[in-house]
């Protein structure tokens, strides 16, 4: 029975979520502590400690392209205390990895939260200046450029073989467990270029790098001389918006209730704050909008990957 407004009616509400929470709750993120999705996630937290007078701890898994705590839910009781990162790598998992469920159907979808905004960035003191310089660089000494990225099969990896494929190069993957490693190896001079999300930001801002590009419809606020993708020739947009998750069959009344809070959290200043650092925005989706996501993410990464030619395992 729902009520005037879509409120559900105590009555209504199952025992399980009329008592939650009654105990922490944790966040799982599939990056490195102190980077680019780590700091949001945890003013998210603090703002829903708050909301639901309960801890909210964020735990870091990084590794495996930020997959590992979707990945690791099947593990976890169905109650709503966990609940996982979704960015755009997990809907790659059937058609990169030998899995026995699909991330269409067996997660259960919260809420869409933020999107993350991506670029390309070489050393300060690098001949190459611009994205066309790049592309001519890599033509010239094939198989000698090289970029780092968060890892093997994320966005990153996937956008930067796509603009090797439309500019007909070959380019060196090297992939790092997060950006806090691929930062540190583009300034220790061990990488030519590094493709991240906007972490690189203080060191453009200080000048130790130089940003090539941004991959979104229109140019950053944060960095507004950079030129997109489609500005340098290069007819690729990149967004990747991101979520949480909880286990399959967790009752649709907790799910409620998180979504609820999740939704309040993020609507809180400090949070677009910790987004605009790393030159993100909120990007809310709600449980059914991101759900529906999930599904033709998940068909249409498959398709993406078949064109780069990335063989199905």
């Amino acid at each position: 029975m729902l009520m005037a407004g879509g409120m559900q009616s105590a009555q209504a509400m199952s025992e399980a979520a009329k008592n939650f929470p009654n105990k922490p709750i944790t966040i799982v993120i599939g990056y490195t502590a102190g980077g680019s999705t780590d700091i949001p996630f945890r003013v998210l937290a603090e703002n829903l400690t708050g909301i639901l007078k309960q801890p909210v701890i964020v735990e870091n898994k990084p590794g495996a392209g930020g997959v590992l705590p979707a990945m690791q839910l099947h593990n976890k009781k169905p109650d709503g205390y966990t609940l996982a990162q979704t960015p755009t790598p997990v809907f790659r998992l059937p058609y990169i990895s030998k899995i026995d469920w699909n991330p269409a159907t067996d997660l259960t979808y919260v809420i869409g939260l933020a999107g993350y905004s991506f670029g390309l960035v070489v050393p300060a003191d690098s001949p190459i200046k611009s994205m066309k310089e790049y592309i001519e660089y890599a033509r010239e000494n094939p198989e000698k450029l090289t970029y780092g990225s968060p890892g093997i099969m994320t966005t990153l990896h996937i956008t930067m073989e796509a603009i090797a494929q439309d500019a007909d190069i070959k380019l060196v993957h090297v992939p790092y467990k997060g950006n806090a490693e691929s930062l540190k190896a583009i300034i220790g001079g061990f990488v030519m270029s590094v493709a991240d999300t906007p972490a690189w930001a203080p060191y453009v801002e200080n000048g130790k790098l130089r940003l090539l590009s941004t991959w979104g419809e229109k140019r950053s606020k944060k960095f507004p001389d950079a030129p997109t993708l489609k500005e340098s020739g290069l007819n690729r947009v990149q967004l990747s918006p991101f979520g949480l998750a909880v286990p399959k069959d967790t009752d649709p009344d907790i799910v409620k209730k998180l979504h609820d809070a999740l939704k309040l959290a993020m609507e809180k200043p400090n949070f677009r704050e910790a987004l605009e650092k790393y030159d993100m925005e909120p990007l809310y989706m709600s449980t059914q909008q991101y759900t529906e996501f999930a599904k033709k993410t998940t068909t249409d990464e498959g398709k993406v990957l078949e064109s780069l030619g990335f063989e199905k395992k």
